[in-house]
């Protein structure tokens, strides 16, 4: 038969097409567009956090400087610290002058600070502070030798260029975080003479403030940089020093009167952050619009083929298992042929499908009750066994008991014969059958139920937890007292049942015989039960046991949690 495309279907596809195009153009455009806005504006953002840190700098870099101006300007600490002589009259004035002007300052300080003298008399006594190779905690000062400088090589450095009056990282600092403002202190009395030297310390992070317009999270990289080396005294931030360009949008703003710059290197990441919410909301758009495009479409093509769309929806139903609908189709074409033979189709796979399904059924179904009438009978000579024991002896009560438990035993086996039975119901099954055991052994057990509540309504398959327990009994039991465990829980889409006791065990090769041979003493019941489950429920269930010799044993059961139980008693999903 010579294949076509429908008329209907040709129309579509050009016209989808050109939906899809005019879409993904439009989002296109927007995407870019916003994409670029976004940038301008976190751009902004940065360099306006750029100005407000570099203003705090400024500020604050002003105050240490008035702070070291004062103590350059007074003529009475300069008098004080040129002071020579008997101790004792130096003693009070550095009570008196020196060192109320150096702890003024720190007490109007907003940060916390090392204000330093190093003097050039040897007569002032030194006054040492907390020690400078720890950071900074506390305002403190500290009235020291010039000798502790003098050797070193920034201030030999410093002396060589004849620098004075700059910012700079001296010793500890760079270790610390710290940077200094360092000043000479020359006599009023010819401007030359060499009296001290006032250091400032202060820590970079709190020079720099609290980093508020920066989002550090974020991936952003806040420096600064001394530009005369280009080494970065400070960085708070992820990026490493020499970081690739291509990465990071870098920012510079210099710091006037100084040779540093703070640097701000911002992620592209940051950049466009907002750029996969921004596609997303794009895309979802321009999908609802090819959506409703597509629907307006689809409408045409259905008013225009009805009939195609008609067998489309009679041949989904047939996939779907609905085999009963038929397709009525008036005229003389093509449509008339499929339809035609689309009904005598269905009616012959509804007919096999009837006839293969029940018989399927039936057939599971005798499979099961042949299986179940095996565990009956066992049970039941055991239990009349032991009656008839307990009437030899007299024991009229006891032999009551266990005939009203016999009894309650088999009404709930009936089931009002469904194969499956509540959770809840098989466990009283087993109480049932434990309360009879307990008529002929007292107390020399003891049994210990853990099930999770939320699963005590799920239908199981009858009879499989009872055949376990009569084999603890049977097999396992070896002392004076046993102790038997039986646990249900929920493992995903699983039921796990498990019976467990402290008897004799077994050694590995009779656990193996158990499991492959159902001749032996005590498989039998294994083999049914586990026959039973994968009849039921399909191969992946079934029943493990793990045994240890003289250490008891565990018999494991899993089945599906999503079962069901007809009707009628017949097992479906």
């Amino acid at each position: 038969m010579k294949s076509y495309v429908p008329f209907t279907y040709k129309i579509m596809v050009p016209y989808l097409l050109l939906v899809l195009l005019t879409d993904v153009l439009i989002g296109y455009i927007s995407y870019s567009m916003l994409v670029q806005s976004r940038t301008e504006m976190a751009e902004t953002n940065i360099r306006t956090g750029l100005e407000q840190t570099r203003n705090n700098i400024l500020y604050q870099m002003d105050e240490i400087q008035r702070m070291s101006d004062t103590l350059f300007g007074s003529l009475a600490f300069q008098h004080a610290i040129q002071k020579r002589g008997d101790p004792l009259d130096i003693y009070w004035t550095m009570l008196d002058e020196i060192i109320p002007q150096m702890t003024a300052p720190l007490q109007l300080s907003g940060n916390d600070i090392r204000l330093m003298l190093y003097t050039l008399n040897s007569d002032l006594n030194i006054v040492s502070g907390d020690n400078l190779a720890e950071p900074i905690e506390q305002n403190d000062f500290y009235i020291l030798p010039f000798s502790e400088i003098s050797h070193t090589e920034w201030f030999r450095s410093l002396q060589a260029t004849e620098r004075d009056n700059i910012w700079m990282q001296i010793d500890t600092d760079s270790k610390l975080g710290n940077i200094s403002h360092f000043c000479r202190l020359v006599s009023y009395a010819d401007y030359k003479t060499e009296i001290g030297y006032v250091r400032i310390t202060v820590s970079l992070e709190d020079l720099l403030g609290d980093f508020v317009a920066f989002p550090l999270e974020e991936g952003i990289t806040l420096r600064l940089v001394d530009r005369s080396t280009g080494i970065s005294l400070y960085q708070r931030g992820m990026a490493e020093q020499g970081a690739s360009r291509e990465a990071y949008l870098s920012l510079l703003e210099e710091i006037p009167g100084t040779d540093f710059a703070i640097e701000t290197l911002v992620p592209n990441s940051y950049l466009s952050k907002d750029a996969g919410r921004l596609q997303r909301i794009i895309i979802t758009v321009c999908a609802i619009s090819f959506v409703v495009m597509a629907f307006i479409g689809y409408i045409v093509a259905r008013l225009s083929g009805r009939r195609m769309s008609r067998i489309v929806s009679l041949v989904r139903s047939f996939q779907e298992g609905n085999f009963l609908k038929r397709i009525q189709f008036s005229g003389n074409d093509e449509f008339v042929q499929i339809a035609d033979a689309f009904n005598v189709m269905a009616s012959s796979i509804q007919q096999l499908i009837d006839s293969v399904y029940i018989e399927g059924i039936q057939k599971k179904q005798a499979e099961l009750e042949a299986l179940q009438a095996q565990i009956n009978p066992h049970f039941l000579y055991n239990t009349l066994s032991t009656i008839g024991s307990l009437a030899n002896l007299g024991e009229t009560d006891k032999v009551t008991e266990m005939v009203q438990g016999l009894s309650r035993f088999y009404r709930l086996t009936l089931n009002q014969g469904r194969v499956c039975i509540e959770l809840e119901k098989e466990l009283e099954q087993v109480t049932t059958y434990l309360a009879i055991q307990r008529v002929k052994y007292a107390d020399a057990f003891t049994v210990h139920v853990d099930v999770e509540p939320d699963i005590l309504q799920v239908p199981v398959i009858k009879l499989i937890l009872q055949p376990f327990v009569e084999n603890v009994f049977k097999h396992a039991w070896f002392g004076d007292t046993i102790a038997i465990l039986i646990k249900a829980c929920r493992i995903g889409d699983l039921i796990e049942l498990k019976v467990i006791d402290t008897g004799i065990g077994m050694k590995p090769h009779t656990l193996e015989r158990l499991l492959n041979n159902s001749r032996q003493e005590g498989g039998y019941g294994v083999k049914n039960v586990n026959e039973r489950i994968k009849l039921l429920y399909g191969d992946p269930y079934g029943v493990q046991i793990a045994s240890i010799y003289g250490g008891g044993t565990t018999v494991r059961i899993l089945l599906p949690a999503w079962y069901q139980d007809g009707p009628s008693g017949e097992p479906r999903q």
